[in-house]
């Protein structure tokens, strides 16, 4: 099975839907599958649910499929750095399940693992845990989260062999095997590929199980949410 596709609209076309849930790795702009998020929004695909921590930044990263409306909810743990998200979220345009950061990671794991739902102490007696069931264990209260399971995940990583074993580079590692875990099909964007057999299976950060299709794009932008710098 080929799993390397020429390019990113070829491995989106016939699998991107409209109202699709869809997950999407990355920590603001670090590890995020830019070129696929690009092909997305030019697939025109409407009403998507989008998965991730946050949504990139004003034109980049999932911050272009906001500006072209193409999503309607963002399941997300934090809505700075982005004008558009904010404007239309207090303007009612757009749905927001705000979700704690290590919720949301393990929301996303428990997908993967075929974990339905889990409790945890994390937003009990708070806006999070309002409409959803709690318990009490060993005296504490615990609230119960559904797991996620995308209909698609989007996910980056640095290097993949031909059967899709991925190899992330260091911070931008971040949310990606989880989202890629969990999601009904895979798309990995990928800088470098290798033959099969080449990687180091110690090396090897997720198993090429969970991958369906990739595609590679050796010279991402790889943009920095905030410049700092000093003086000369």
């Amino acid at each position: 099975m080929n799993k390397v596709f020429p390019s990113a609209h070829a491995a989106l076309h016939d699998i991107a839907r409209d109202g699709q849930m869809i997950g999407v790795g990355g920590f603001g702009l670090c590890g995020i599958p830019e070129a696929l998020i690009a092909a997305l929004r030019d697939l025109g695909v409407q009403g998507l649910t989008a998965i991730s921590n946050n949504a990139g930044v004003d034109g980049f990263g999932l911050g272009a499929l906001l500006a072209t409306r193409q999503i309607r909810k963002m399941i997300a743990s934090y809505v700075g750095e982005n004008k558009e998200f904010e404007r239309q979220y207090l303007a009612g345009e757009l749905e927001l399940e705000f979700t704690p950061q290590g919720t949301l990671a393990e929301k996303l794991r428990a997908g993967g693992a075929g974990i339905p739902a889990f409790f945890t102490r994390t937003g009990v007696g708070t806006l999070v845990a309002e409409g959803k069931e709690t318990r009490v264990f060993d005296g504490h209260h615990y609230v119960m989260e559904r797991a996620l399971v995308p209909d698609l995940s989007l996910v980056k990583a640095h290097t993949a062999d031909r059967a899709g074993n991925l190899v992330f580079r260091r911070t931008a590692r971040n949310f990606n095997p989880n989202v890629a875990m969990a999601g009904r099909i895979t798309v990995a964007e990928v800088e470098q590929l290798v033959e099969t057999g080449s990687l180091d299976p110690d090396q090897v950060h997720l198993p090429g199980i969970f991958v369906h299709r990739m595609v590679v794009n050796p010279h991402p932008e790889k943009r920095i949410e905030q410049r700092t710098t000093r003086p000369d």
